[in-house]
């Protein structure tokens, strides 16, 4: 089972990842959706959220902007990341689904962004 989390603000990918309203889960077997849950952002503390979706069994994170600091946090939690997505989520995770979009290590370059870490 492979758990997927995207990063929402009022149903599209988030574009700063610290700052989401809130998780959209996904658990996946082979490339059937088996459950969708909707977690709360428990706020944004730097370096708590890869802890944070760690604890909820996360595999996989998917986002529009993220840190450098983030990224090597999920890294070191053995969490890959998918950023500069865009989009509707529930479209997102079917391309997920279908292979798109891919693993990336590039982080937000917007100065907001470095916040995120």
């Amino acid at each position: 089972m492979l758990r997927v989390a995207i990063a929402c603000d009022k149903g599209n990918v988030s574009q700063h990842f610290g700052h989401c309203e809130e998780f959209v889960i996904y658990e996946i077997e082979g490339k059937e959706i088996k459950r969708r849950e909707i977690v709360k952002n428990p706020g944004h503390i730097p370096g708590f959220l890869p802890k944070f979706l760690k604890e909820k069994n996360v595999d996989v994170v998917i986002v529009g902007g993220i840190g450098a600091r983030a990224l090597e946090l999920f890294k070191s939690e053995g969490i890959k990341v998918i950023s500069n997505v865009f989009g509707n989520e529930k479209e997102i995770i079917q391309k997920f689904l279908e292979g798109e979009p891919e693993e990336t290590s590039k982080p937000c370059s917007n100065h907001e962004c470095k916040e995120e870490e």
